[in-house]
């Protein structure tokens, strides 16, 4: 599939089939997550990966609004929580390349442990698609991440960031609202050209 053809056709697939997936393709999902950028190539993720039935149906007590609304995310046969360190990038910019020795979390300008971990779990979505599956991301709420620690033992260190299912789209998928591509923002409304409010595309001869 041509990749202009996977971003167009991503979204967040919350209805799906039983089909059990190749583990060839787990494989390969999990992997596309690899290779995301890393600030300093610190590399600060890890990724509990579910595939057994038993594993997943203790995932989803976590997450009881998303089970209410559409109960067929469980049949989705892969849950991947992607997982931050900050720890790991603290101390990679402690070292004698980088120079901040006090690894102090104030000198980062923006928490990219949790925006790594994020374009991670952006290519198990976007390697979904390109595999023929729905893939969808959604959050785990403040009042279960304890609970879910403790049931997976994630050590204190990881924090979750959410949680991705990938599967085999129900038949019975319902269409895309129309109101969705009534709200999708265009270019012309989100892309500033050289200067705040500056929206109008450079001509061809400028």
């Amino acid at each position: 599939m041509e990749f202009s053809e996977v971003v167009r056709r991503r979204r967040m697939v919350r209805y799906y089939s039983d089909r059990p997936l190749d583990p060839a393709v787990v494989e390969r999902i999990l992997a596309s997550a690899l290779r995301a950028p890393s600030a300093g190539f610190s590399q600060g993720w890890a990724f509990l990966a579910l595939t057994d039935p038993a594993d997943r149906a203790r995932f989803w007590p976590f997450v009881p609004t998303r089970v209410e609304q559409t109960p067929s995310m469980q049949q989705a046969p892969l849950v991947v929580v992607p997982l931050a360190h900050k720890a790991a990038y603290l101390e990679r910019y402690a070292q004698p390349d980088k120079g901040w020795e006090d690894r102090a979390e104030a000198r980062w300008p923006a928490p990219y442990w949790h925006i790594d971990t994020g374009m991670a779990a952006l290519l198990m979505l976007l390697t979904a698609v390109d595999e023929g599956l729905g893939a969808c991301f959604f959050g785990i709420m403040p009042e279960h991440l304890g609970p879910f620690r403790a049931e997976f033992g994630i050590p204190d260190e990881y924090a979750p960031i959410g949680g991705v299912t990938v599967g085999y789209r129900a038949d019975d998928l319902p269409a895309q609202s129309s109101r969705i591509d009534a709200r999708r923002r265009g270019v012309e409304e989100v892309v500033h050209r050289g200067h705040w409010g500056r929206r109008a595309r450079p001509s061809a001869d400028s």
